[in-house]
């Protein structure tokens, strides 16, 4: 027998109730699947952790590899490709088939690739690994197909880099050393040709061993050995001589034609002797490179390291030596490796070095070896992203066509770098056409010394327009502050930007819980720069006293503007004080600075948004909201999160203040959270002053609890309602410890018939709950002076605005979106009943505090995200007014009334009115983004005053305020009302929709109606990291990066679902937080709720640098150092190709050097080799387990394409035999046919020859 349940009896008066039709849907989308591609287009930036360079000497293109096995092939600007190794090992050295359009790379699992890049996308054709042997070292000669590939053993083996299959020729290590020496010689460091004689192979050792390999003959010719561990080996272009470098800094040079026991020299370049008259200690000579200059005759001596240990302070060096000339070049950063450019390819011939490579950890120098002290060229790439690590992004598709060359003109003027070679940048190799792009682009980027850097990316390329550095703002920190949390090292680290690219305005919000305003100017500018100090708004409570609805609450903060001059200054940060001189661009005007109070460190700032028409800025931190008056430099805002709910706060707040100074009892500090929920008891005056019980809290209202035997359900006109109304009533009783709630103590049967009188009801469409008690009873409070309720300004002080703020009681509706089941109107009051008596509809938050100890008692609620609009605030409205809506971490969307001025005039000097409007939306999981459609479904443009230089502006006053005049006059009065017989839906139907959007669902409410229309869930078992709304072919999309890497995207209004692909791993972004790898990123389905607030504090970090754009473009931080752009429009795409640069180019080989008749007649000439008949199948076949054939995807195409082309060529011989058949036969029938023509000729002959003479009357 099925046990009964009451879970069970609800469940079926649910599903027995009628659901209502659904409205079809009315505004027609334009977006299909079809439409949606997801691909990566263009990567910049400089390649994370390099390993190896390379250079073809024709192509003039340039190979990096990466130790996470990335290929960047780099040419002239605007030629660049991003290749990637599937099995991501790190690539350990690079060689180029010279002027053929491949290259080699070997990499650290031991497997050799080869890559074709004829086409504009480069692809792998032969992959090979070996089974036993770990691959060290790799060397391709000149016009060669034939591959040496030295391993950690000590053997040679060779490889065909046309079908890549091993030789039969293998050399073995135990036959190219000294019959006498008995230990192993260890991995192959080197291998190089004679540049005289191509049959001999030089072999280095890493233990010092040499040996001179004859191809021919297969045994060792001669034999050196080094006194110090071998690194590198460079020859004499002669090939008489050869050149090593040394593990102790010290350079040897040996005969190539006599074996001797000692170098021919030996020196050690930066060795000094000590005062014992020793050489001091050197570091090791990495590589060393011997190249010979045919004008003069001296050679170049180039090599890296070799610097002695001692040496305090010395950077990385490269140490070029010409003739009697030593130069040292000192690096920033450490070198990994260095290429020597030269004209000629030939290694037998003088190859006239013109310039060196340098491979650094973090940069890529280019030193001009042709002009007097070897100045570098400037790099036309744009490898300085990481000069200070990026903290943020911002990218802008489709921005306004004067903001490029605005920002253009003020970088080249302030930013003119001098030192650098007047020669062209050596590295042009491929070809690339700028395309006619329709539209701009602009990425901002943050860094972590407070620096901000704007960048073209428009047609596939990226240059620096602009830098500025915000932390000029400030004075110089005398010593390093960690009063901020979270701001570690770096107080000025750039943590969100807000640009208005129409104004021009940017605000940046910084590690230190500061924002900046900066107007844009073209010229010098020397003004002051003005600070406005806002402390956190922060409430200590006593247990005792009775309080009017009307007391004030939160208190109203005296927030003052000062000019910077005249501002005592608090908090690490210290603004410039005085006139200052500020350079074309954008210059500072106002600096906000949160300051926490009793020595509690500020909160870090979640959200910032400026809109320029309303001239407010409105910025979110971990526990409140800020907004400020830009024109009259005031805050007309600064609220704690649980004080925008006023009297309907949903959750239990945990106690969260800063400690005061004389610190509280441990009873105190350790009460439980259920012992704050307890009812205040009355306490005299007396009582109230000593403060006694005093403690602190966050939330101006006290939960209050309903009993289902006091409830009283009544009808209000709302039909069709979708949305769960919670509306408390003024007159509610606040249950006490000693006399429980009776909701609490309610039994299963008193409940189940107040849910039974729910249903027998003919249209409950929305319950108002009710409760006979007297007036109610605010939180106790301590006693203050009484203060006006209205908004005030004093003038006393001309230089000085003071704002004071109040926030009366409100009587807050909350709408809960939370649920994903068809709602029906006559199941409002069932769920409102269930909520009571469990907590099953808890929403799911993703907590930015890790002293959240359960779903119910929350400490802190932060704000991630806001939104300016004019929009509808009450179902009774009947047109938009200016709002800004505010999204929390606990899934609240919470709307705030702004009143403006209505005469310009009065704009100036009249302050600007906030108040919470009470509406309340209530989704699951963090609020992401917030966005708003007109009727027709199209995205509603933010309100924004368009720029004009101010020296324009000062000869035309009135017009500067024209546009924002018409905006105020035009607008209606936004009073508020209080009663309404018709909702304004009824009357006008409704003209707005919003697009609420959190980590776990995605909510479109119809305006001013308040009904959700539509809804979707975004994610089940994982959570959306970013989301955005988008343009894209003339219509809009909500496109989601999920933490499982996928991408998703739905249509608007109606949140169709239209793509949902993989992407990227979260786990592979895992390095912009705090916990590095793997562990840094928990799967959310294996983690429990400690580990997912782990999670959630790690993605914020990644969602400041992955961006969506217009136009279905994206971009994220894919490295440290380099920014991955992508697209997930088919459109894009198809058009992609025409803009990447072609990087192969047909070039002419130039011809090899001529010998000498003396030279060739004495045997001094190079001698030609034929490595066919050494390696090829005379040599044997190799062993299969060496190594393994992998073809690249390209040859298996290639043989799916001549597969499948072979049977099409079978069907099409098939074809025509049977054709041919069928012709044989109409062939005879045309024959049989042709007789029987002829026949009937012959017979119409006759008889004509027979009538032919008759008459008429003769027939």
């Amino acid at each position: 027998m099925k046990k009964f349940t009451f879970k069970g009896v609800l469940d079926g008066f649910r599903s027995s109730a009628p659901q209502p039709p659904r409205v079809d849907q009315e505004i027609v989308e334009t977006l299909r699947p079809d439409h949606f591609t997801v691909a990566k287009t263009f990567r910049h930036g400089f390649p994370f952790q390099p390993t190896a360079v390379a250079f073809d000497p024709i192509q003039h293109l340039l190979a990096l590899g990466t130790k996470s096995g990335s290929l960047r092939l780099l040419g002239r600007p605007g030629v660049d490709s991003h290749m990637q190794h599937e099995t991501d090992a790190a690539v350990i050295q690079i060689q180029f088939l010279t002027n053929e359009g491949a290259l080699v790379t070997a990499t650290s699992d031991d497997s050799i690739h080869l890559w074709n890049f004829r086409q504009k996308k480069p692809e792998v054709v032969h992959s090979l690994k070996f089974q036993r042997e770990k691959i060290t070292y790799i060397h391709l000669p000149l016009q060669s197909k034939w591959l040496y590939v030295g391993t950690d053993k000590g053997n040679i083996h060779v490889v065909n880099i046309e079908n890549f299959q091993l030789s039969g020729y293998v050399i073995n290590w135990n036959k190219t050393i000294d019959p006498t020496r008995k230990t192993h010689p260890g991995a192959i460091v080197h291998l190089s040709d004679n540049p005289a004689d191509s049959s001999k192979l030089l072999i280095g050792f890493n233990c010092g061993q040499l040996v001179l390999w004859d191809l021919r003959s297969r045994c060792a010719e001669i034999r050196w050995q080094a006194t110090e561990g071998l690194l590198s080996v460079a020859w004499h272009h002669e090939g008489k001589q050869f050149v090593c470098s040394h593990s102790d800094g010290s350079l040897s040079t040996w005969q190539a034609r006599q074996q001797s026991a000692k170098p021919f020299s030996i020196s050690t370049p930066h060795a000094k002797p000590n005062k014992d008259g020793k050489l001091d200690p050197c570091k090791p000579i990495q590589k060393v490179e011997w190249k010979g200059l045919r004008t003069t005759g001296e050679a170049y001596l180039i090599f890296s390291g070799g610097l002695p240990h001692d040496t305090a302070g010395r950077a990385p060096s490269i140490t070029v030596i010409h003739g009697k000339t030593t130069t040292v070049l000192e690096m920033e950063h450490n070198v990994v490796d260095f290429i020597t450019l030269c004209e000629s390819p030939w290694v037998s011939d003088f190859q006239d070095p013109y310039a060196i490579v340098v491979l650094l950890q973090n940069d890529l120098v280019v030193i001009d070896l042709l002009t007097p002290g070897f100045p570098c060229f400037e790099n036309p790439y744009p490898m300085d992203i990481h000069e200070s690590p990026v903290t943020c992004c911002t990218y802008f598709a489709d921005c306004p066509s004067d903001l490029i060359p605005a920002f253009y003109s003020v970088g080249s003027r302030t930013q003119k770098r001098t030192g650098f070679s007047e020669r062209e940048w050596p590295v042009d190799g491929g070809e690339w056409s700028p395309t006619s792009c329709s539209y701009n682009e602009i990425i901002i980027t943050g860094h972590a010394d407070g620096s901000v850097k704007f960048w073209d990316a428009s047609a596939g390329t990226l240059q620096v327009l602009y830098k500025m550095k915000t932390a000029k703002v400030f004075e110089k920190p005398r010593t390093k502050s960690t009063e901020c949390s979270g701001m570690d090292d770096d107080p000025f680290a750039i943590q969100l930007i807000s640009l208005c690219p129409e104004s021009r305005k940017l605000c940046i919000a910084g590690a230190s819980s500061h924002i900046i305003l900066f107007k844009f100017r073209k010229q010098e500018a020397t003004n002051e720069t003005w600070k406005l100090e806002i402390p956190v708004n922060y409430e200590h409570l006593e247990e005792g006293g009775e309080y009017s609805p009307d007391y004030e609450y939160p208190p109203r903060q005296t927030i003052k503007t000062e000019v910077a001059s005249e501002a005592k200054e608090v908090g690490p940060l210290r603004v410039r004080t005085g006139l200052q001189k500020k350079p074309p661009g954008f210059q500072a005007y106002l600096v906000c600075i949160s300051i926490g109070l009793h020595g509690e460190p500020s909160s870090q700032i979640t959200a910032l948004c400026i809109n320029s028409s309303y001239r407010l800025v409105a910025y979110g931190t971990e526990c409140s909201i800020v907004v400020v008056d830009t024109e009259q430099r005031v805050c007309v805002l600064n609220m704690m999160t649980p004080d925008l709910y006023g009297s309907a706060d949903p959750y239990q707040r945990v106690p969260r203040s800063p400690k005061r100074l004389n610190e509280t009892s441990n009873e105190d500090r350790c009460r439980s959270p259920t012992s704050d929920q307890a009812s205040l008891e009355e306490v005299d005056a007396k009582e109230d002053q000593q403060q006694e019980k005093s403690r602190r809290h966050s939330v101006p209202w006290r939960k209050k609890k309903f009993s289902f035997r006091k409830m009283r359900l009544s009808n209000v006109k709302a039909p069709n309602k979708e949305m769960l109304n919670f509306e408390e009533a003024p007159n509610a009783p606040t249950p006490t410890p000693e006399q429980p709630s009776p909701a609490e103590s309610a039994s299963f049967e008193e409940a189940f018939e107040a849910v039974e009188e729910v249903l027998l009801r003919e249209s409950p469409t929305e319950e108002v709950l009710e409760a006979d008690s007297p007036s109610p009873v605010a939180p106790p409070r301590t006693k203050r002076k009484q203060r006006p309720q209205t908004l005030s300004l004093e003038n006393n002080q001309p230089e000085m605005l003071t704002r004071k703020v109040s926030s009366p009681a409100l009587n807050m509706k909350v709408r809960d979106l939370r649920r994903v089941e068809e709602d029906a109107s006559s199941w409002d009051a069932v769920g409102r009943v269930m909520k009571k008596l469990n907590k099953l509809d808890s929403s799911f938050s993703r907590s930015r505090s890790s002293s959240m100890s359960s779903l119910e008692n929350i400490s802190n609620e932060s704000v991630q995200c806001l939104a300016f609009v004019d929009s509808y605030t009450r179902k009774s409205d009947s047109s938009p007014c200016p709002t800004l809506w505010v999204g929390t971490s606990l899934g609240s969307v919470l709307t705030v009334m702004i009143t403006q001025p209505v005469s310009v005039e009065a704009r100036l000097t009249t302050p600007v009115v906030l108040q919470p409007c009470g509406t309340i939306f209530r989704l699951k999981g963090t609020i992401l983004t917030m966005s708003f459609l007109d009727c027709n479904g199209a995205l509603i443009p933010y309100s924004y005053e368009t720029w004009k230089d101010e020296k324009q502006e000062a000869s035309k006053e009135r017009s500067r305020w024209k546009v924002l005049q018409n905006y105020i006059e035009a607008r209606p009065s936004i009073s508020p009302t209080t009663t309404a017989s018709t909702s304004a839906a009824e009357q006008f139907g409704d003209r707005q929709f919003a697009v609420l959007v959190s980590e776990k669902h995605a909510r479109v409410v119809a305006l001013p109606s308040q009904n959700c229309v539509y809804r979707q869930q975004l994610a089940e078992t994982n959570f959306v990291v970013k989301s955005e709304i988008i343009s894209l072919r003339d219509s809009i999309c909500l496109v989601c990066y999920l933490s499982s890497g996928q991408l998703s995207a739905y249509t608007l209004p109606s949140l169709r679902p239209l793509i949902y692909m993989d992407f990227l791993p979260l786990a592979d972004l895992s390095f912009q937080t705090s916990k590095q790898g793997i562990q840094g990123i928990v799967d959310p389905m294996l983690s429990i709720w400690g580990q997912q607030m782990f999670v959630n504090e790690d993605t914020d970090q990644i969602a400041r640098t992955f961006c969506f754009s217009n136009r279905g473009h994206g971009l994220y931080l894919c490295s440290p150092t380099e920014m991955q752009k992508f697209t997930v429009s088919a459109e894009f795409c198809q058009s992609l190709n025409e803009m990447v640069g072609e990087m192969f180019l047909t070039r002419e080989m130039p011809e090899p050097p001529k010998e000498s008749f003396f030279r060739g007649l004495f045997g001094g000439g190079s001698r030609p080799l034929d490595r066919e008949e050494l390696f090829g199948e005379s040599s044997g076949k190799a062993s299969r387990s060496v190594a393994k054939h992998i073809p690249g995807p390209t040859l298996e195409g290639m043989n799916q394409r001549a597969t499948s082309a072979s049977s099409e060529v079978s069907r099409a011989h098939q074809m025509m035999v049977e054709r041919g058949e069928k012709l044989g036969v109409l062939e005879e029938r045309a024959e049989r046919m042709r007789n029987e023509a002829e026949s009937f000729s012959t017979s119409a002959h006759q008889l004509m020859l027979k009538y032919k003479d008759k008459k008429w009357y003769q027939l």
